[in-house]
């Protein structure tokens, strides 16, 4: 009998909803989540498009690429960005290269600009990492990933992508659902070619301290709505 099934379910709908957002490039890209009381993470499976994955499917791996649980391989950048993140203490670790805020990370200085409210549910919660250090190969690049995320929610992957991380997966999903709504009205304002109109600092400070207490509750609601949705019309997610 395989272990952790809540936590795999959990998973599995991340990566099923997150599919049909169109946030997946190939079968590239990878979902995690620590398992409690362990060296160990889910993850997903290595060539598997996300809305193929179901919860068994789902990979229990350790640190070291060892595979516990699973009938498939795991990304090599899985183990090496992931696993650093995880010794750190993050619980789950969401990485996509999904097109507004990747865009974002490839121009000179791009930056997450307080101009749209949901820009404003980050204020001080994102982190960039402007050196592009080539396919995450080796432990060192994971690290420097890790170092560059420090104890922020969102890491900007200067000409790759974006990693968001948080204690659940409810959380870590939200938050990348509204990076990229953020980035898509900002791209889209951009093109324009026309100045972006900024919100005063005192404004994004007070509605980043509003948005505190009802972050969690945010992403609870949402994710409960992903999860109703996918036992309604993909309850394949769940097996």
């Amino acid at each position: 009998m395989l272990s952790h099934v809540p936590l795999r379910q959990e998973l599995a709908a991340a990566l099923r909803w997150a599919a049909r957002l169109g946030f997946q490039e190939g079968v590239d890209n990878h979902f995690s989540v620590a398992v409690p009381d362990e060296q160990r993470f889910l993850v997903n499976p290595y060539g598997l498009l996300w809305s193929e994955v179901t919860a068994s499917s789902l990979v229990l791996c350790d640190s070291s690429g060892e595979i516990i649980e699973g009938s498939h391989g795991v990304e090599s950048t899985a183990f090496f960005i992931h696993a650093p993140l995880h010794e750190h203490g993050v619980r789950a670790v969401l990485h996509t290269h999904m097109p507004y805020a990747t865009a974002l990370t490839l121009l000179d200085g791009g930056r997450l600009e307080p101009c749209q409210q949901n820009a404003l549910l980050f204020h001080g919660r994102i982190a960039y990492d402007d050196k592009y250090g080539g396919l995450a190969l080796d432990r060192s690049e994971g690290e420097r990933i890790a170092r560059a995320l420090g104890g922020a929610s969102v890491l900007m992957l200067g000409g790759h992508g974006v990693i968001t991380a948080a204690d659940t997966v409810a959380e870590a999903f939200a938050d990348l659902y509204y990076l990229e709504m953020a980035a898509r009205a900002q791209v889209l304002a951009m093109s324009t070619g026309r100045p972006l109109r900024r919100i005063p600092e005192d404004v994004v400070q007070r509605t980043a301290e509003q948005a505190k207490t009802e972050l969690g509750l945010v992403a609870a609601r949402y994710f409960d709505a992903v999860r109703r949705t996918l036992l309604r019309e993909e309850p394949d997610t769940f097996a």
